[in-house]
């Protein structure tokens, strides 16, 4: 079979990689642009590139797919199918048209729930007990293409965003090379019209949104603490300075003003929240390390009362 791949970041490399592990040819490979990184802005290749690279497959890099012609360079060739995951550009019709048998999207939710951007930051942010793989045939909508296969996997109470990436992107690794093999050998791959209950959306993780507000419940900011882990991370302020909030737990009951400082120990800093309290175990200063709460408290002394702030409010 005659494959291209469309991916940007980790989870798309990770699919790419298993794809190329067992022996099925990659003719080209589409990924965003390098971007500049770091304090020096020494471009950096995306990880779908490096594989790309190490495999010495051929690598397009168009800013846009709208321009007529960078789609013909790409399109100079016959493929049976392009292969996406998390590759951040839109793919206008006359790509979707391209390959014999379209293009089959690995997407990192059971859809139709969380269609979109941030399917995994959304998840836990909901509570959501159960999430998985989606593999979809590509229409022109977003996510919202026929369903090939679906691959649930749990979220367990401590996941992160982090962890659970990994998961996904082992789950999503193994469904294409399933559904690859069932190509081969069959010449097809069936697909059902996703249902019209049940469709949620998982737009881009705001700024704002990873600002804490200490009025909310200690459970809602515990996921958000667990989402936006390890980035873009919960962020407070405490004198001025902002804060990278890593990891912690809710605790029940009722600690006094919301943001202040109910104990802080080895153990861990207790901010009182608008119901509960949020237990900080490890945190970090802007452009330093994590450390944890008993390293923090022996450069940062805190005492009961003192407040942590949201960013915006600072």
């Amino acid at each position: 079979m005659r494959l291209g791949f469309a991916g940007t970041p980790e989870f798309a490399a990770t699919a790419l990689r298993a794809i190329v592990r067992h022996a099925y040819r990659v003719d080209l490979v589409l990924t965003k642009p390098d971007r500049p990184h770091g304090r020096g802005l020494k471009l950096m290749a995306t990880p779908v590139k490096h594989v790309a690279l190490e495999h010495r497959i051929p690598v397009f890099q168009p800013a846009t797919l709208r321009d007529p012609t960078s789609r013909e360079a790409i399109m100079s060739q016959p493929l049976d199918l392009l292969i996406v995951a998390a590759y951040g550009l839109l793919l206008p019709r006359e790509i979707l048209a391209w390959p014999r048998y379209g293009c089959v999207n690995i997407h990192a939710s059971l859809l139709p729930r969380w269609r979109g951007a941030a399917p995994i930051h959304r998840a836990i942010l909901a509570g959501d007990c159960e999430t998985g793989i989606t593999l979809m045939q590509m229409d022109e909508g977003l996510d919202t293409g026929p369903i090939i296969a679906r691959y649930p996997v749990p979220i367990a109470p401590d996941a992160t965003t982090g962890s659970l990436h990994e998961l996904l992107a082992d789950t999503g690794a193994r469904a294409i090379v399933e559904a690859l093999s069932r190509l081969r050998s069959h010449g097809a791959l069936e697909s059902t019209p996703q249902p019209d209950q049940g469709v949620t959306y998982a737009p881009k993780i705001d700024r704002a949104e990873t600002h804490a507000d200490w009025s909310e419940d200690a459970l809602t900011l515990e996921r958000k603490l667990r989402a936006f882990d390890p980035a873009p991370g919960l962020m407070a302020s405490l004198d001025g300075e902002t804060y990278k909030l890593r990891k912690g737990c809710a605790a029940s009951g009722r600690f006094g003003a919301a943001g202040s400082v109910v104990r802080a120990d080895a153990k861990g800093i207790v901010i009182a929240c608008g119901e509960g309290a949020l237990i900080i175990e490890s945190l970090q200063r802007a452009g330093g390390k994590e450390l944890p709460a008993a390293s923090f408290l022996a450069g940062h002394a805190l005492h009961v009362g003192d407040r942590f702030t949201s960013p915006s409010s600072a």
